[in-house]
């Protein structure tokens, strides 16, 4: 039999509900938790006909690995998605598009540690080529801790045509890049974008390169050259979120 899958956290299952409410199969609440924010993630649930269960704290703590905040939901577990979903996401956005490309970045832990952060940073989608890019598999979700449920991971069989697609849609292409010769801070990131980070030491591919509308660096000011490429994507967007936010 297989093994459940789990997400847990106030703001991961909420983000479910509302945007993959068809992967949830039921929750589980932590008893006597009545404060505001449960509260209108039962009402969301309700309104989605989720099943809801209460349980005590030692039993969601034996569920789940991490803060679940009193509330754990079995999902069906995450899966790459592909071209049409990241249409489809795209039609029916409300909010101002908010992206995050990984060209090139092979390593599981590193794309866990990248959905991770976009997860916390509000990020809509990880968007990554269907060729020699990490995949989904468990050590990525596990790593992701919640993430992966919550942050759709969408893989695209050309890249390039991608962001041009985005670009058509109005999305502003921003590249990372160690020789550019604009900082980060100095970007304007407010507004429809797609941060693209590329694999570590080699970067960015030409072709991802040309479709960038703009390229910006992190500075640095030890002796090292480069980041580990979730924590540069965690600086890049939450650069971001901090424009975004004024």
């Amino acid at each position: 039999m297989a093994k459940p899958s789990f997400s847990f956290g106030l703001h991961a299952v909420y983000s479910l509900l509302e945007r993959q409410p068809k992967r949830v199969k039921g929750l589980w609440v932590q008893q006597g938790r009545g404060d505001q924010r449960m509260q209108k993630l039962l009402e969301l649930a309700e309104a989605r006909r989720i099943p809801v269960q209460e349980r005590d704290r030692q039993t969601l703590d034996r569920l789940v690995e991490g803060v679940h905040q009193g509330v754990v939901a079995e999902v069906v577990p995450a899966q790459a998605q592909n071209e049409r979903f990241l249409e489809k996401l795209l039609e029916q956005m409300e909010e101002t598009p908010f992206l995050l490309v990984l060209d090139g970045v092979t390593d599981p832990h590193n794309l866990g540690a990248c959905l991770r952060t976009a997860d916390a940073a509000g990020v809509q989608a990880v968007i990554a080529p269907r060729d020699k890019s990490a995949p989904l598999n468990g050590t990525a979700i596990k790593v992701a801790c919640g993430a992966a449920e919550t942050v759709p991971y969408v893989t695209v069989t050309n890249l390039a045509r991608t962001l041009k697609q985005l670009q058509a849609a109005g999305v502003w292409i921003t590249g990372t890049a160690g020789e550019a010769t604009q900082e980060i801070s100095d970007a304007n990131l407010a507004g429809p974008m797609a941060l693209v980070m590329g694999a570590e030491g080699r970067g960015m591919r030409r072709l991802t390169r040309e479709c960038c509308d703009q390229l910006v660096k992190i500075p640095m000011a030890g002796s090292v050259s480069s980041l580990n490429v979730s924590v540069a994507a965690g600086v890049c967007l939450f650069e971001a979120v901090r424009q975004r936010s004024r």
